[in-house]
């Protein structure tokens, strides 16, 4: 919930303060990986992210030093699983975990190389639809912000991943909303960052 559009389409409050969960590590794959359809899934969704990626060993790190922990960015898809993600026994972790959920790059783009991260482009077609449109200066709460209120209640280490949130046009927020079947084709790219291609498939 870090851009106030995606919080207004999904019918949430602005938040006050960053909503965060945890993805697990084994959701993460390549960019040319296929997107598993869970087995069980009934409304798959999309989420094309700036994601952060930690340099340094980061704890009680200020605002204003904050990005001098940033090794470099990248693109990210926070798939979801609205069904298991928000009703059911919904719980966010769990419904944003399953295998290939993560495809992250196709490059980790150093600090250096992104003179500002929050004036980036973002987009996401389905089967040559765009869906997603944005730029990163939209976010709610900006790098520095994040990497200071997460450092506060964890400690992150070199190699952690922080992805940032995503804009309005997921598929729970369409009217009717629309979820990812196998065969369809996403397609998403990030300024700088690079651009990605995956298909969706069926869970075998």
């Amino acid at each position: 919930m870090n851009y106030a559009d995606h919080a207004r389409e999904t019918g949430a409050k602005i938040p006050s303060s960053p909503v965060i969960f945890l993805k697990a590590p084994s959701a993460l794959c390549g960019v040319s990986d296929p997107l598993i359809i869970p087995q069980g899934s009934r409304k798959t969704d999309w989420e094309v992210e700036l994601a952060v990626v930690i340099g340094k060993k980061a704890a009680h790190v200020s605002e204003s030093s904050a990005m001098g922990y940033v090794a470099g960015y990248a693109m990210m898809n926070d798939y979801s699983e609205r069904y298991f993600q928000l009703e059911d026994t919904g719980q966010w972790t769990k419904g944003k975990s399953f295998d290939s959920f993560a495809p992250l790059g196709p490059y980790l783009v150093t600090a250096d190389e992104i003179p500002d991260p929050h004036q980036l482009n973002l987009w996401l077609s389905v089967n040559d639809e765009i869906q997603q449109q944005s730029n990163t200066r939209e976010m709610i709460f900006q790098i520095p912000f994040l990497i200071h209120y997460l450092s506060h209640l964890m400690t992150l280490y070199p190699g952690d991943i922080i992805s940032t949130g995503t804009p309005a046009g997921v598929g729970m927020g369409k009217h009717p909303q629309r979820f990812l079947q196998p065969g369809d084709r996403i397609t998403y790219g990030i300024d700088g960052l690079g651009e990605a291609q995956q298909q969706a498939v069926a869970f075998m």
